[in-house]
């Protein structure tokens, strides 16, 4: 090789060396202000190794064998969803040894074929926050090893999938497969139709681990019901509590074929993810059947506890014992008794047989199945009903979140902001340093803009006819929440980061499906004369409310007679209780809005006048980490901070610069 050619090599290598030293420093720039992780530049025992955290797909096992293969390593605290984990090694020879040696590597995430760089530096000490451990819910009980691996197989082989018969109901829902066995669960009414019983009861291969519960005190009566799910990896099934006046306390669930993660709501926030081994049962019993939500979230890797412990295995904040576990293919008996008389549990909030039943919605729409199923949903119960009801919407909002205020403020003069769904225009007025533009679906809300001479124009969320790489900021102040699939929810996100400018900053808020949270209430939970804040937190205005009857194991919302899930409407007041609904909209005075102008729900807990308008709209509401894990599927962005105000989850992204 002669000289010149060595010399262009070594330009390169150079070159290459410069734009690994720029990443780190904006790797290390970006930590400083991610939750206040200080790094430094003298060599200590401790790194911090950005890129390589459980919320990017990275799991313990082969981080650990990374980072071990150049030095003994003492503590390795990989925190809960985050996208960073710390190390500290034995010397600081060996943390000095793997700053030199990884940074820059990339990792392939096992079985997701993503592709990570792992960016270490220094840091003074190593620690993240920990949250307390959360009790499991009373009434609640996870056996391990239930029945064995013999067992297990026999009860798999008794459910055969590819025979439609008229003993037993099989259907093919969207996220799983169905079998029932002795009733039908019935998902148009939520219930069973306990005058026709099925010809085959439960299959006799399950009297053996029914006669174990019985002989152990877990249940007093044998089951006459089961259903039989089939979970694919990715698969999941929404919050719900299974339907009150349809079976008796007590219900039976063995987890088959695969273990998974289990998450299980109270109406006031609290939550417990729960692993379920493979050939576990899970039990049942009171406030943890009739009172707290369960539900398996949709995708291919739980995070679960790396180590095993005794007693029952509930997924806890520990850093030092957390790692990523590939789902495989699940197959769940779910046993449970009809109930023959009305439900008197001690929880009336939540159950059918003593709440008043929903407010009937005309031709109720099935959940969306496909893109265009969701445009035509959204059309008719969002973009429809906000025309229809602009004016008396327009009337409610009058006053600013300080947080979306505060944000907006600490922007430099100048600066061009987007308001992305901006209704009635309250936040474009608030910076008058800056540039403000807003966009809205609904034309009646942007002609209110107009009239009280703010910039607007009518856009869909989806497709903003601005050029990308222009604004320095974009707000998207609950909006989201509105679109009816998850794909399009995602792309309501990278339209926002794509008018973003390189180092821009994106706003959003969704309605929480908690709505209490870490102490802290939305102000429809607290009582005030004041109708302005008693309105909730979540869209500036609106009731949260819950579904009743309350939704059952099959899915959180009615459904047609083919099986596919309708929304339910909601009551005011009262918590969540399924993530997607329709949320009732009343116009004052039993007239209709005549300038179709958006309106707000009634402010107060009056009952609704005679003849008064009822128009219902469509949300997703968030649960916790939902948002940013949706925002993690957009590429070049970081999560700055995120946050639960007053019954909203919301999130800053930044875009980075390439």
């Amino acid at each position: 090789m002669d000289a010149s050619a060595e010399n262009v090599k070594l330009v390169r290598k150079t070159k290459e060396e410069k734009k690994l030293l720029r990443k780190q420093i904006k790797a290390s720039h970006t930590l400083l202000k991610h939750e206040g992780i200080n790094t430094v530049t003298q060599p200590t025992q401790h790194l911090v190794v950005a890129n390589g955290g459980l919320g990017n797909g990275v799991c313990r096992e082969q981080l650990l064998e990374v980072l071990a293969g150049v030095g003994t390593v003492i503590y390795l605290l990989m925190p809960p969803n985050k996208p960073y984990a710390f190390v500290t090694y034995q010397s600081s020879d060996y943390s000095q040894r793997a700053h030199a040696l990884l940074n820059g590597q990339q990792l392939q995430c096992q079985g997701q074929g993503q592709v990570v760089t792992l960016y270490l530096s220094f840091v003074e000490r190593v620690g993240c926050e920990q949250q307390e451990s959360a009790a499991l819910p009373p009434g609640l009980l996870v056996l391990e090893d239930y029945v064995s691996q013999e067992e297990e197989a026999r009860l798999l082989q008794a459910v055969d999938w590819a025979t439609h018969d008229n003993e037993t109901v099989h259907k093919a829902l969207k996220h799983r497969r169905v079998k029932h066995y002795g009733y039908e669960f019935r998902y148009d009414n939520n219930n069973v139709d306990k005058d026709k019983p099925l010809t085959t009861g439960i299959p006799p291969v399950c009297d053996p681990v029914l006669q174990r519960c019985l002989k152990d005190g877990h249940i007093e009566v044998l089951p006459d019901q089961l259903t039989v799910n089939q979970y694919e990896s990715g698969q999941g099934i929404p919050p719900h509590i299974d339907t009150h006046s349809a079976f008796e306390d007590t219900i039976l669930s063995l987890s088959l074929g695969a273990k998974t993660v289990m998450d299980f709501r109270h109406p006031d926030g609290r939550s417990v993810a729960v692993v379920l081994p493979e050939r576990s049962l899970l039990v049942m019993k009171g406030e943890s059947r009739f009172l707290w939500t369960h539900g398996i979230t949709p995708r291919k890797f739980d995070m679960v506890p790396a180590y095993e412990s005794e007693g029952p295995v509930a997924v806890t904040s520990d850093p030092s014992n957390l790692t990523l576990s590939r789902r495989g293919t699940r197959t769940s008996f779910t046993f449970r008794r009809v109930r023959r008389a009305p439900c008197d549990c001690s929880y009336p909030t939540v159950c059918d047989s003593q709440c008043p039943p929903a407010p009937p919605v005309p031709s109720a729409p099935s959940l969306p199945q496909d893109d265009g199923d969701a445009s035509r949903l959204e059309e008719q119960f969002v973009h429809q009903v906000y025309e229809e009801i602009a004016s008396h919407f327009s009337s409610t909002r009058h006053s600013p979140w300080p947080r979306v205020r505060d944000f907006l403020l600490a922007l430099p003069a100048g600066a061009l902001v987007a308001d992305v769904g901006c209704g009635n225009g309250k936040y474009l007025g608030i910076n008058q340093e800056v540039m403000s533009v807003g966009c809205d679906r609904s034309s009646s809300l942007v002609q209110i803009c107009g009239e009280r001479g703010l910039q607007a124009f009518v856009s869909d969320a989806l497709e903003v006819p601005l050029r990308g790489d222009t604004c320095d900021a974009c707000i998207s102040i609950a909006v989201i929440h509105h679109f009816s699939t998850q794909e399009r929810r995602l792309a309501a996100v990278k339209e926002l980061v794509r008018l973003l400018k390189p180092g821009g900053r994106a706003l959003i808020y969704v309605w929480a499906m908690e709505q209490e949270y870490n102490k802290q209430k939305s102000k429809y939970l607290k009582d005030s004369k004041d109708k302005e804040n008693m309105q909730p937190a979540t869209d500036e205005g609106e009731h949260p409310v819950k579904q009743s009857p309350p939704p059952n194991s099959g899915v959180t919302t009615n459904a047609s007679t083919d099986g596919a899930p309708r929304l339910s409407v909601h009551t005011n007041r009262t918590a969540f209780n399924s993530q997607d609904l329709l949320v009732p909209w009343h116009l004052k005075g039993g007239e209709k809005d005549t300038c179709k102008r958006a309106g707000s729900p009634s402010a107060d807990a009056a009952p609704t006048p005679a003849g008064a308008p009822v128009f219902h709209r469509y949300y997703h509401v968030f649960q916790k980490g939902e948002l940013e894990a949706l925002c993690s599927l957009v590429e070049d962005v970081e999560i700055r901070t995120s946050y639960h105000d007053q019954g909203n989850w919301c999130v800053i992204l930044e875009k980075l610069l390439k």
